[in-house]
């Protein structure tokens, strides 16, 4: 796959695309591909904050959006980045068919399951307060009258739901439901029924498997510790205090506009659809870029005198070793997964590049990948409203790639 230099780092640059079936590439230099680039697009929109003092972080996502956009062909994409408290952002295409909107700071979109690490922040801050410790048993925390099951003498913890280890299937069980709420069979009834019929696939914590089931549990268990609806909890202690006021559950009336419209792997738009109580944990929130920006500057920043330094390396630490655990399934879309931690995908550093975490989420024809480097002050993220697998992956090594290239030293 081509790397792509936000710097002029290259005389050259390789430029391919996928044109009836078979990749071509021709040899541009910067200023040429920059030039097809920019007349191919109609516009590029960037917030009104944070631009004139980094002019390279800027240009880096002006360049790095353009190509990723340019050669993945989808209906809309957005690309962020963030460095020492400074923030860049590029939409392109527009927000929905028969829209003439261009995806700007103020679009809103699904962050899918990126909403998982918002409930790990939800955890790290009820354990900095003493409400839980990482290792209370789930049965304790739960609240739900179900005898919660076990598998080799290993009760669930809340650290293994967080952690992706708690040996749950990746989806509860649920019965059919309608294409305009698709997720409302994901019951409370439902995942007690789940749970009823021993469903562990293996110990808890001994491998590792992504699921939505076991962040469903971990959102009811930090809702009754906190005696109250878990959206309340969220924003109460992550999103208000970052001032993060257009990130909710479901959109509002007057957020229609600028609603972001997601497509299916045949590029047929996808409906707008409810979320379910019982998945908001897993994968329910809606956010903006502007918001977005705003909550990875909270996490990569890494003064000595930054507030919250204690839930930030909370948040930030690894809990889960990847060498020694029995298996790995569902957590190495983004990277190799090195080691887990409340709610982030961590990559140790290799080579030029530094610690990552990072976290995808897909749903509903809409993608999202998050990066951050804390320890460089730097993060990057990009979303796109369709489900594109070559797109996808495109994006992640384009904003992986970014966050290397632009991490101080």
């Amino acid at each position: 796959m081509v790397r792509y230099y936000a710097a002029a780092l290259l005389p050259k640059i390789l430029f391919c695309s996928f044109i009836k079936g078979f990749w071509q590439c021709v040899c541009l230099d910067r200023a040429r591909l920059m030039a097809i680039a920019l007349t191919a697009i109609a516009a590029v929109t960037l917030p009104s904050y944070g631009y004139a003092e980094d002019k390279l972080l800027t240009e880096a996502v002006q360049f790095n959006g353009t190509i990723l956009y340019l050669s993945t062909k989808v209906p809309g994409l957005i690309f962020g980045a963030v460095r020492n408290g400074e923030t860049a952002l590029a939409g392109f295409g527009k927000i929905a068919d028969g829209s003439e909107k261009v995806p700007d700071g103020d679009t809103m979109f699904r962050t899918a399951s990126v909403s998982k690490v918002f409930c790990g922040g939800v955890l790290s801050s009820l354990a900095i307060d003493g409400k839980v410790q990482l290792t209370d048993r789930l049965q304790d925390r739960f609240g739900w009258d179900v005898t919660l099951p076990e598998k080799d003498g290993r009760a669930l913890r809340l650290i293994d739901l967080v952690a992706q280890a708690s040996g749950l299937p990746r989806e509860v069980p649920v019965a059919e439901a309608p294409p305009s709420d698709p997720f409302s069979t994901n019951t409370k009834e439902a995942q007690i029924a789940a749970l009823k019929d021993n469903p562990l696939l293996f110990a808890p914590g001994a491998a590792v498997l992504y699921s939505n089931f076991g962040y469903d549990l971990l959102g009811a268990a930090l809702a009754n510790v906190s005696g109250k609806p878990y959206a309340e909890v969220l924003r109460e202690r992550v999103l208000d205090p970052l001032g993060m006021k257009d990130t909710v559950f479901n959109p509002r009336p007057e957020d229609e506009p600028r609603l972001m419209q997601g497509h299916n792997f045949d590029g047929s738009p996808m409906p707008i659809v409810p979320t379910s109580t019982a998945m908001e944990c897993a994968g329910g929130l809606y956010s903006t870029a502007d918001d977005l920006l705003r909550w990875m500057n909270w996490h990569v920043d890494n003064k000595p005198s930054a507030a919250d330094a204690e839930l930030r390396l909370l948040n930030h630490a690894a809990f889960l070793y990847r060498d020694g655990l029995a298996s790995v399934m569902g957590l190495d879309d983004g990277g190799p997964m090195d080691a887990m931690g409340l709610g982030w995908v961590i990559m140790l550093p290799n080579e030029h590049r530094p610690l990552i975490l990072q976290k995808s989420g897909g749903l509903q024809g809409m993608f999202l990948y998050v990066a951050i480097a804390p320890t460089r002050g730097v993060g990057a993220f990009f979303v796109m409203n369709e489900f594109n697998a070559a797109g996808f992956m495109a994006g992640v090594k384009t904003t992986n790639d970014l966050v290397a290239e632009i991490a101080p030293r």
